[in-house]
């Protein structure tokens, strides 16, 4: 059994918490802004570029991908050293790939820009779920969590009406969506040096990361992204590339899984993902994080470009869902806070999201725009209830020492889900575009370049009739992506249904086998120390376990 140092604070009071929680809300405001502000300006970013639907999709996919790969380095760090220096570790990532994105001069250089700010976005999204978790109780988490949803929320309505208002700010322009960042994660990083006070646990033995692991998982998943990215397109599904890609895929994957199942100390713990609760909780991940990418991404280039909407209006346009998010993730936090019971609003989430994407899956050019707010709600209620709650669950099942990577674990997967579905997406999306384009412009005695779907998204630029089609196109295939959306999120459904139900403890830690042992044998013995355990609860989180 591995030894542990118990190093730093003293458990914080109440005040500091709230304190220290302000300086983590804020990280998480940074590293949900970064994707939002971006969704509505990307028409008008990738025209500028002259980039096509294919970088459009991968703008978004190489952020996501470098976050879902780095996710589970960033939870299991944070169970052997210090969560607050690596917090501040992944905001100093985040700040120093912001501007190079910002300076990005074609498709291919913002790309990459992303995909190093992904690194620290991906750490900022799990340590912050890490360091409440090691703060706060379970059953008093789900208070919350609601201001979490709350944040989210905030940063998922403001932040496309901010990208919207800054590219439509003639002396602004769109660099300042990736500068306007630098300035919040400047402030959270100092805010969180004065209030965070973590203990720190020490591993005494020989501490070994597994980095073949996570460059395996990332190679099968990107292998396997740049596949469906281009099959159908540049290459045949039959072609040897396919075999080439697919299988590599697949063999870098199981390769993975082997590793995983060797290593000391394994950056996907099959141990902790094994279990129930867990695995489940995945499975319903994978949905939600479709949901919450998918949705904020082709919904901002739905009414632009297929509406003709500016990015300020798309932005307006947006609020609906996230209305719902906000909503939802506040009550329900409360409620579940209340009655210490949580399968009954993942549930509810997620059917509530499976209705959203099933009306969205109807919508197109001519929709009524009551219609799509009213289908962009529902999903927003889906998400508010099933996300943050999902993390939760899986938190309350496991031991303190193993929350980092049970909660980057689930992180993992649903930055996964919303990886694959934002790649599969954009492709469906590109091949239904293209086919539609081509129709129409034969239709209109147009010549067509065999291309179409993949050309510049500079919109304007292209000659009145064309506009016509090409935004009906766009409006269109818009409504096809949401209703593969709908039939995955039913997996989220099946999941939540799947889960035991169980009430949220009030302690950090799950109960010490010793010191249940002992309960039980005075309790044999008449003494009453079962209620002085009980009632006090608070020296877990000093405990070796933490």
């Amino acid at each position: 059994m591995s030894a542990h140092t118990h190093t730093g604070a003293a458990p914080m009071t109440h005040r500091q918490t709230l304190e220290a929680l302000s300086g983590l809300l804020l990280v998480l405001f940074v590293a949900m802004l970064s994707s939002t502000v971006v969704s509505v300006a990307l028409p008008q970013i990738i025209g500028a570029l002259d980039g096509s639907q294919t970088q459009y999709t991968w703008v978004v996919t190489a952020t996501l991908l470098t976050a879902t790969a780095s996710t589970p380095i960033w939870g299991k760090l944070a169970d052997l050293f210090s969560k607050k220096v690596l917090i501040q570790i992944a905001i100093s990532v985040f700040v120093l790939a912001s501007p190079a994105a910002g300076l990005s001069q074609t498709a291919g250089q913002l790309i990459a820009a992303r995909a190093v700010q992904g690194i620290g976005v991906g750490g900022l999204q799990a340590l912050v779920q890490v360091a409440i978790a090691a703060m706060i109780p379970p059953r008093e988490r789900g208070r919350y969590n609601g201001y979490l949803g709350g944040v989210m929320a905030l940063a998922t309505v403001g932040g496309p009406l901010l990208g919207g208002l800054i590219v439509d700010t003639s002396w602004l322009g769109w660099r300042w969506c990736f500068y306007v960042g630098v300035p919040v994660a400047a402030v959270a990083l100092v805010l969180l040096q004065l209030t965070l006070r973590l203990p720190t646990f020490r591993r005494d033995d020989d501490v070994k990361i597994d980095y073949l692991g996570a460059t395996l998982i990332a190679a099968g998943v990107s292998l396997l992204l740049v596949w469906i990215s281009f099959v159908d397109s540049s290459f045949a599904w039959g072609s040897w590339q396919t075999a080439a890609m697919v299988g590599g895929s697949v063999l870098l994957l199981a390769l993975a899984v082997w590793v995983e199942s060797r290593a000391a100390e394994p950056v996907v713990p099959l141990k902790i993902i094994r279990e129930r609760t867990t695995a489940l909780a995945i499975l319903g991940s994978l949905a939600v994080g479709m949901a919450m990418f998918g949705g904020a991404v082709f919904l901002g280039q739905y009414f632009q470009i297929g509406r003709g909407y500016s990015p300020t209006e798309a932005g307006l346009l947006t609020i609906p869902m996230m209305a719902g998010v906000l909503l939802s993730s506040i009550v329900a936090g409360r409620l579940i806070t209340r009655t210490g019971r949580i399968k009954p609003f993942i549930v509810a989430g997620t059917l509530v999201l499976v209705a959203g994407f099933a009306l969205l899956g109807t919508i197109d050019h001519r929709t009524s725009l009551v219609f799509v707010g009213v289908a962009m709600f529902a999903v927003g209620v889906g998400v508010g209830m099933a996300m943050q709650n999902l993390v939760l669950a899986v938190q309350n099942t496991v031991a303190l020492k193993d929350i980092g990577a049970a909660s980057s674990s689930v992180a993992f997967f649903r930055s996964l889900g919303g990886t694959i579905g934002v790649s599969v997406l954009g492709a469906v999306l590109a091949r239904q575009v293209g086919s539609q384009i081509t129709e129409g412009l034969t239709a209109a005695g147009i010549p067509t370049s065999g291309d179409s779907g993949g050309g510049s998204l500079d919109v304007a630029a292209l000659p009145p009739v064309v506009q016509d089609i090409v935004r009906a196109a766009y409006g269109d295939a818009t409504g096809h992506i949401f209703l593969i959306s709908a039939a995955i999120a039913v997996l989220g459904v099946v999941a939540a249904v799947l889960l035991r139900p169980v009430t949220l403890r009030s302690s950090l830690d799950l109960p010490d086998p010793a010191t249940t042992a002992a309960v039980a044998a005075d309790a044999v013995d008449g003494a009453p120390a079962f209620d002085q355990v009980a009632a006090d609860p608070a020296p877990r989180q000093g405990s070796a376990q933490a």
